[in-house]
């Protein structure tokens, strides 16, 4: 499989974390956010969004969104329950990082850590609110338990623990979301877990055709 990636996005780390738990094998091609001249002619026949990540099967199939990804990997593994309930549940989630909580924390991260180019702090600071919103809908929701879905890890929690565990980075206090820190430090990534930063030894995703790393 060839995984084009950003080393620094929180939507291919998802990918990259569940490969690492699921052992498989895979190369990596990196991909510049901030320079996209080159998405076209790169991912142009793979992804019509032209975005990262984007994973290629070993027959030559493309498939793109992260969550998408995650759940196509996951399927027939512990990571996707087989209960039609708690698969429901799991896409619930799944939605509610894409809808709700990545459009805003990672958003702000990107302006703030990656690009540098925050907008007026007017616009900001309506970011960071919709952000908390999203952190305090988790806060209430993993008051109660470890997992977001049943009593054991999914691919929700790798969704929703990507951009959370460093959204600090965009200048969001964790610290005052006492369940999210307990579920991040304790339940996220039990087993194959680094940092959104690491990169990979070779078997876990070798590098090819390096580019610029940027944000995906």
């Amino acid at each position: 499989m060839l995984l084009y990636n950003s080393q620094v996005s929180g939507n291919c780390y998802k990918v990259r974390l569940l490969l690492a738990h699921l052992g498989l094998d895979y190369e990596r091609r990196e991909m510049d956010v901030i320079d996209r001249s080159d998405r076209a002619d790169t991912l142009g026949d793979l992804n019509p969004a032209l975005r990262v990540p984007t994973l290629v099967l070993d027959d030559g199939r493309p498939l793109a969104e992260s969550n998408a990804i995650m759940w196509f990997l996951g399927e027939g593994t512990p990571y996707v329950p087989d209960d039609r309930f708690e698969r429901a549940q799991v896409l619930q989630w799944l939605f509610f990082e894409q809808y709700s909580h990545e459009p805003h924390i990672a958003v702000v991260r990107f302006w703030v850590a990656v690009a540098h180019a925050p907008p007026s702090p007017e616009a900001l600071e309506a970011k960071r609110r919709d952000g908390y919103t999203a952190l305090d809908a988790m806060e209430r929701h993993l008051a109660t338990g470890r997992f977001l879905v049943g009593e054991r890890y999914t691919i929700a929690d790798i969704a929703l623990y990507a951009y959370t565990h460093v959204a600090h980075e965009g200048g969001f206090g964790i610290p005052r979301h006492p369940s999210l820190a307990r579920a991040g430090g304790s339940s996220a990534a039990p087993r194959a877990h680094q940092r959104l930063s690491h990169q990979p030894p070779s078997r876990g995703g070798s590098a090819i055709s390096p580019h610029r790393i940027g944000q995906g």
